[in-house]
């Protein structure tokens, strides 16, 4: 597969950029086809370059328009204050039954516990701030039906802090951290291209863990199955970026999350 675009395309934002390598790669592989690895490079060095303002957010560090109103210097759209997040935010940019893209913004703080990703291949980009990111991989898969998932996994990251700029992380349905957490150290953002999407009806939700570190085995925990914390809450916030083009049947209804 070609990893270029052609030369009229170099115009395009650099989101549609993004969806249009995405429909590309997941769109036209066979089910259950994980990603090639020259398409995993091609789509991180996408991501790499797409900043918190090519998906309508201000960060705080962008030069100040000499408006009142919170505006894209170069393109005079309005753009959505880091500030302004006060819980965990998703704002949905693209959702098909192959892959979605968004962007989860977080206040200084704030924690995504830790979740598991079945089934799935996930593209990270931190876009600005810094994040602790928990995460381990399975030992032996548990059983997918039944009882409430446990069991012995390995540490990928114990804590570690990512600073932005960084480049893009990737994880795999076996490797590469699938299950993960994240705390704000600072107000921070995401953004995530996930595929195929959660999927109640496909066998793909979404399932929590309680971890729990094994000293006398180090690199290692156990974890457990948990509820939700009733405390835990996403908002929903508009995508306020450049416009974007998808195939007429790619994309599907969405609800934004307010829970």
């Amino acid at each position: 597969m070609a990893v270029a675009f052609p030369a009229g395309e170099m115009a395009l934002s650099k989101v549609q950029r993004l969806y249009d390598a995405c429909d590309a790669v997941f769109s036209s592989s066979p089910v259950a086809a994980e990603p090639s690895l020259a398409e995993i490079r091609w789509l991180q060095q996408l991501l790499d370059g797409i900043e918190a303002a090519d998906v309508g957010i201000d960060d705080g560090e962008t030069p100040a328009s000499s408006s009142d109103d919170e505006l894209s210097p170069k393109s005079g759209r309005r753009l959505l204050p880091a500030l302004a997040f006060t819980r965990i935010t998703y704002v949905h940019i693209h959702q098909s039954d192959d892959f979605s893209i968004g962007v989860f913004c977080f206040p200084a703080g704030a924690a995504l516990p830790l979740h598991d990703h079945p089934e799935m291949v996930v593209l990270s980009k931190l876009l600005y701030g810094s994040v602790r990111v928990r995460s381990y991989d399975w030992v032996a898969a548990p059983p997918c039906a039944g009882a409430r998932k446990c069991g012995l996994a390995k540490v990928v990251a114990a804590g570690e802090e990512r600073c932005a700029p960084c480049e893009a992380s990737v994880l795999f349905p076996r490797s590469g951290g699938n299950m993960h957490a994240f705390t704000a150290v600072t107000p921070c953002a995401i953004l995530d291209v996930l595929t195929p999407p959660y999927s109640e009806a496909q066998g793909r939700p979404a399932t929590y863990f309680h971890d729990v570190l094994i000293p006398s085995l180090p690199g290692f925990a156990f974890l457990e199955e948990t509820d939700l914390p009733e405390d835990f809450s996403v908002a929903g916030a508009p995508y306020l970026g450049p416009d974007l083009t998808v195939d007429i049947d790619d994309d599907d209804d969405y609800d934004d999350y307010d829970e």
